[in-house]
């Protein structure tokens, strides 16, 4: 429900401005304060669950989480609704953290492969069928039923979690270890973070370092967040222990998560703008081309924990999803405009195949070398970083998607001129089939060059689009021997290594 909620949203802005009298421009806030406040609890969780307990902890973000959904489905104004979605991502971005290391410890090791796999299908379906699911929700609802929906999954997940879940005898202990809380660490993240995510969010937007208040929040941010990591790691008891990155395989694994974020969230976003602006799809019927590709995830995350129960070596897997992540991906540049709804979804289920080998793969590799006492904070950094390459990712594509056009439509105009013998039959050909339609001939003309310049605007966007897949095939392709660097777990402490998706 917590992924499900990061973009289940998206589709129903209009109509949640339309309906509190607020512009769609002030009503993306109701997106960015989400993600703004969410990206702030992540590091940080690691240090809060073991500091209250695990439990506790999590029951307090469901319930949070939970609370702002019903506050958000009452919401009178935009402000209120803003303020309930800055506490609903407060609580939502303490779930995952703890949710794996809930999982790494109810699970023996030889089965939190699997443990892992299926809870990763939540996460990685969860994005696939938002769009879809808030569209139908808004169309035969209204919006105030997309964060309704939230609150069975609430109380029942409190039921269960009081009823089931335990915190395991040393994190009792290394809680009474803490004795102080670092403030200037805390304060020096929740800014950073606060107006880095800003940046990210609204750059595009607002035209990057032209707009005063993304050069304000991007001076603020990278200093405070440098800032940040210089001070945590020479502090005793830090808040987020950035001194871990110095184990090979976790540093490598945090960086494996940031571009696997960037891939995967990348691609979600691509393929539905693509379906939805150059093929004047739906949000439903594009988030429905999206969904068979959830499927093929359900049915491979098994399999790769499977995989992880032979004597296949994890960096071998790893490195066989990278490849052919980088394949498949690079699949997807052949779109056209004519494309067909059929291979659009299979173009979707191909790519997704080889995930699954990297993800839970990585997170195996992940631990090696971890004290356990530190698998909050492995969950808590590991998140991060992967959802922050998701955000730097969709930031990043969405400029050089904005910019590519603007280029292939200055290429493009620089052919339509009379001299271009294919350009004046097109246009001859168009004006007369508007002719035969019963337009005079200075009126036909008009219309076959209102075509004319939509069709250009419809293959600049095909070509940008091509152009961001193959770019982010050769990036996943560069990381294809990488994971060779890690160490591979050594085979007498193969069943004592911790998972995460």
């Amino acid at each position: 429900m917590e992924v499900l909620d990061s973009s289940i949203a998206n589709v129903a802005l209009p109509h949640i401005a339309g309906s509190l009298g607020a512009t769609y421009e002030e009503s993306t806030w109701i997106l960015t304060s989400y993600l703004v406040s969410s990206a702030i609890v992540l590091p940080v969780s690691g240090w809060l669950s073991t500091m209250m307990g695990r439990k506790r902890f999590y029951m307090m973000c469901v319930a949070l989480f939970t609370t702002c959904s019903f506050l958000c489905g009452i919401a009178p104004t935009l402000p209120f609704l803003i303020l309930a979605r800055v506490l609903q991502g407060a609580g939502g971005g303490g779930l995952q953290p703890s949710e794996q290391a809930i999982l790494a410890d109810s699970f023996p090791p030889e089965k939190r492969g699997q443990a892992f796999a299926i809870y990763g299908m939540a996460v990685v379906v969860a994005p696939a069928i938002g769009p879809t699911l808030g569209g139908w929700i808004t169309d035969n609802f209204n919006w105030h039923w997309i964060f309704f929906i939230n609150l069975p999954v609430g109380l029942l997940s409190l039921f269960l979690t009081q009823r089931m879940v335990e915190d395991p005898p040393w994190l009792k202990e290394d809680r009474k270890k803490i004795f102080s809380i670092d403030y200037i660490g805390l304060s020096l993240i929740v800014i950073g973070i606060a107006c880095f995510q800003i940046v990210l969010d609204k750059g595009q937007e607002d035209d990057w370092f032209a707009s005063k208040l993304i050069l304000t929040m991007f001076c603020i941010g990278v200093p405070l967040l440098i800032s940040f990591f210089l001070w945590e790691w020479f502090h005793e008891h830090p808040i987020v222990d950035v001194r871990l990155l110095q184990n090979r395989n976790f540093g490598t694994a945090v960086f494996f998560s940031f571009v696997l974020g960037f891939v995967l969230f990348g691609s979600t976003v691509l393929i539905p703008e693509f379906l939805q602006s150059s093929l004047g799809y739906t949000a439903e019927r594009a988030g429905m081309a999206m969904s068979p590709g959830g499927l093929v995830l359900v049915f491979m995350m098994p399999i790769a924990g499977m995989l992880l129960q032979t004597k296949v070596d994890p960096r071998l897997l790893v490195s066989i999803g990278f490849l052919g992540t980088c394949i498949t991906i690079h699949l997807m540049s052949i779109i056209y405009l004519q494309i067909d709804f059929h291979t659009v979804v299979v173009l979707r289920m191909v790519q997704v195949i080889f995930m699954p080998l990297i993800f839970i793969p990585i997170s195996t590799l992940n631990y090696i070398g971890v004290p356990r006492e530190k698998s909050n904070q492995v969950s808590g950094l590991s998140n991060f970083s992967r959802n922050l390459g998701g955000s730097i990712g969709t930031s990043l594509l969405s400029t050089f998607l904005a910019r590519q056009n603007q280029m292939h439509q200055t290429a493009l105009a620089a052919h339509t001129d009379p001299s271009n013998p294919g350009y004046v039959s097109m246009l001859n050909s168009l004006t007369s089939v508007y002719v035969s339609r019963g337009f005079d001939a200075v009126t036909a003309g008009q219309k076959a060059l209102a075509a004319m310049y939509q069709n250009m605007i419809a293959q600049a966007g095909a070509m940008s689009f091509e152009n961001a897949f193959w770019c982010m095939s050769l990036l996943i392709g560069c990381l294809v021997p990488l994971p060779f660097i890690m160490r591979r777990p050594p085979k007498q402490a193969k069943r004592e290594v911790v998972i995460e998706h």
